[in-house]
């Protein structure tokens, strides 16, 4: 193969429709807008959500709650998880997610109570549970907030 025979994939590449140009292109004279309405003037067509003037959808429905936008997600990290660190490590989010047992820190760490741990660890995070601080110093090792 030479550079002049390079060629795209069957099917990759599609040319743009123009449209109003004639009617041999299918789409000339109303430009593929059919004959008058709303739909066919510029600037035409309805807001989403719109059903003809009837009361939407999102209207009738009940409305329930709030979103609290000052809400704070937590990584969660469980102990049995914190198992795989060989004794007397510092745990710390940096390492947590180096060693893939969180995928990101979103608003901090939050270690909580679920398993067991057999490790003498280190653990620095965010938040602690009551029953992840105790099983980890029951354990010998010590928890500090960052």
């Amino acid at each position: 193969m030479k550079l002049h025979e390079l060629q795209p994939a069957k099917g990759s590449r599609k040319e743009r429709n123009r449209v109003g140009r004639g009617t041999g292109s299918g789409n000339g004279k109303t430009s593929g807008k059919g004959h008058k309405g709303q739909n066919a003037r510029s600037g035409g067509g309805v807001r989403p959500g719109f059903e003809g003037g009837q009361t939407p959808l999102f209207q009738r429905l009940p409305k329930r709650g709030f979103t609290n936008i000052n809400r704070k997600e937590y990584a969660i990290v469980n102990l049995d998880a914190l198992n795989s660190f060989e004794d007397g490590t510092e745990v710390t989010p940096a390492l947590l997610i180096e060693s893939g047992v969180v995928s990101k820190e979103k608003a901090g760490i939050k270690i909580l109570g679920k398993g067991t741990i057999e490790k003498k660890l280190t653990v620095k995070a965010h938040k602690f549970s009551t029953t992840a601080k105790e099983a980890i110093e029951a354990a010998g090792g010590s928890t500090e907030v960052i």
